[in-house]
């Protein structure tokens, strides 16, 4: 297992390294900069600006430079706010984008791995049509029609749930959460679905039913580990997709965290607050997907570098 994580450790850093110099390279070419405004700056203010912030030296001698800082974990100045640093942004929105992540990653297991597990209990049948039908609604539905839809009814309509804010209020933590994860929670039901019909199809669970197991049983304990085995490997970049895709949703309910910073980074053409934060996401996708394979590998021992065929 320590082989096997060292390996896809090795293979981070080049993917790491490709990240960065794509990104980099990428934001100074894109027209405009960081110190544009609507109002001419007199030259010798641009020029110090420049020299402050090494925009005065050549391409290459920035990157070399952004590279032996990034060494150091220093992601720089963010040049739209300059009595911060890129680190600390991160630091005081990614508690609040975790928080969300996690909320909304719970709701998805919940209700995914539930709508699958019964689905599969009764194939071809009205039980497995509904929850299979709710799930291709929630594929189709993206975050950004969704969320408005649940402010409309739960918060205009029926003035249940807050439509804004985050940890203002009681309650303003459901829409959001649900929100984000109805999506995820489509597609585990859709998986979970197919991989527990795989393993109940198989001969170990028709003797356990023969021995006359509960079906809550067979499931819990014969058929889940094996069922939920293509969730496990979804996980990796479904949690991913969930912190960047809770950009939208910060937006749409005015939640404090990264997604606030990057897109007005965007806007202002924040060069090393864009590339601190793709850095950051492209190193949290990296992580979360080696964890999703250990977690496959452990539950498969099969998949092990050095295991034999059978």
């Amino acid at each position: 297992m320590l082989r096997f994580i060292l390996g896809r450790l090795g293979q981070a850093i080049p993917v790491m390294l490709v990240v960065v110099t794509i990104t980099f390279f990428m934001v100074r070419l894109a027209p405009g900069g960081p110190f544009d405004t609507e109002r001419a700056v007199p030259p010798e203010v641009m020029e110090a600006l420049n020299e402050r912030y090494n925009l005065d030296q050549s391409m290459g001698a920035q990157y070399l430079n952004y590279l032996g800082n990034l060494l150091q974990g220093d992601l720089g100045p963010s040049f739209k706010f300059p009595n911060r640093t890129v680190n600390e942004m991160i630091a005081s929105g990614a508690p609040t984008t975790f928080e969300l992540g996690l909320y909304a990653i719970v709701f998805a297991l919940v209700i995914g791995l539930l709508a699958g597990v019964v689905a599969s209990l009764r194939a071809n049948t009205l039980q497995d049509y509904v929850p299979m039908s709710l799930a291709m609604v929630g594929i189709c539905l993206p975050s950004f029609v969704l969320g408005p839809m649940l402010v409309l009814v739960f918060g205009i309509w029926l003035e249940w749930l807050p439509v804004s804010g985050w940890g203002s209020s009681a309650g303003d933590k459901i829409l959001p959460s649900i929100t984000l994860g109805s999506t995820y929670a489509a597609y585990i039901a859709r998986i979970s679905r197919g991989g527990m019909l795989e393993v109940l199809s198989q001969d170990y669970i028709r003797t356990a039913r023969a021995k006359g197991l509960s079906t809550f049983r067979i499931v819990t304990v014969h058929a889940l580990r094996g069922g939920i085995t293509p969730v496990v490997s979804f996980m990796g970049p479904a949690i991913a997709g969930l912190l960047a895709g809770s950009f939208v949703v910060e937006t749409i309910f005015q939640i404090p965290g990264l997604g606030r910073f990057f897109i007005q980074a965007a806007f202002n053409r924040d060069y090393t607050m864009v590339l601190g934060m793709t850095i950051f996401f492209a190193g949290l996708i990296i992580l979360l997907n080696l964890i999703a394979d250990t977690v496959l590998v452990w539950l498969n021992p099969k998949l092990r570098p050095n295991a034999r065929p059978s």
